[in-house]
């Protein structure tokens, strides 16, 4: 009895093992991706903050004032001026859409009512 019980509790063992070498090349792998995805965002951080870099550069207000003087001919640019806005009540929206008929009746066809003769 007792020789099987080794050989049971052996066979345990080794199956934990297996086991437990298994989980950790799973594991391995698992973090070797993240570390490519977190070596992903980082890479993605920085070319975004080139980007907005490249934004503001592109955006200053001098260097656009002096694109505006040089196309005004073509384009004709000015100054915003604060009566150029409106109010909100001026803007005219669409009218609501008409309900859609869904079950049309052809009165063309309809028979007229007989009179009663009284």
């Amino acid at each position: 009895m007792r020789a099987i019980l080794y050989v049971l509790t052996s066979m345990a063992v080794i199956g934990l093992a297996f086991w437990a070498y298994r989980e950790n090349y799973a594991t391995q792998q698992a973090l070797s991706e993240a570390d490519k995805l977190h070596a992903n965002i980082r890479a993605a951080h920085a070319r975004l903050a080139v980007l907005k870099a490249e934004w503001a550069y592109q955006n200053r207000p001098e260097r656009l004032r002096d694109l505006a003087v040089l196309n005004f001919d073509r384009l004709g640019l000015l100054p915003l001026q604060p009566d150029q806005f409106g109010a909100v009540d001026q803007v005219a929206y669409p009218p609501a859409p008409l309900l859609p008929i869904t079950d049309p009746v052809d009165v063309s066809t309809m028979n007229a009512p007989e009179e009663d003769p009284l």
